[in-house]
């Protein structure tokens, strides 16, 4: 069976993905890679190793990049330096098929990820007044949203596309 069909799937959700959500696909794609690593690891599969690990480097040099400083240039300086910590982190792991090395920077990824799908969270609590409905349910009504809107954040429904962000904090 080919992968074309999967491809070109992947590429259409990436395409159409608002920047909120290519910051979670990128972080779900790192820590994917990192989990098959960790799995080649533990069994002797060098090749494998090196190229999910190769491939969890390049998406978070991708995030340490992508930041758009000028937003809040002291929480992104944060970030960029926890980002290069992990990309090191990386590194070592592969050098040395490391998984003490591999499960700290999973560790640290899973966390970013989590703290990233919080954030979404509360700016939209913050921007709508509701909690985002689950996929599928209906809108509240318009009347639950607050009165004179919020700054534009980037991360809501119908917000312009635009680079990935930092978070004011």
């Amino acid at each position: 069976m080919s992968d074309k069909p999967q491809n070109e799937y992947l590429k259409a959700k990436i395409m159409t993905a608002r920047p909120d959500q290519l910051q979670t696909m990128l972080y779900d794609g790192a820590i994917r890679f990192c989990e098959q690593a960790r799995e080649a690891v533990q069994n002797g599969d060098a090749p494998t190793t090196h190229d999910r690990l190769m491939r969890a480097q390049r998406i978070v040099l991708e995030l340490a990049t992508s930041m758009k400083a000028e937003l809040n240039p002291e929480l992104c300086g944060k970030l960029a330096g926890l980002y290069n910590y992990v990309y090191r982190l990386l590194v070592d792991a592969n050098l040395h098929k490391d998984l003490q090395k591999v499960d700290e920077a999973l560790e640290l990824l899973r966390y970013q990820r989590e703290t990233w799908v919080l954030a979404l969270e509360k700016l939209r609590l913050d921007r709508y007044g509701y909690e985002p409905p689950a996929p599928g349910a209906q809108k509240p009504p318009a009347a639950s949203k607050p009165a004179g809107g919020a700054a534009k954040t980037g991360v809501g429904p119908g917000d312009p596309p635009g680079g990935r962000l930092c978070l004011e904090g």
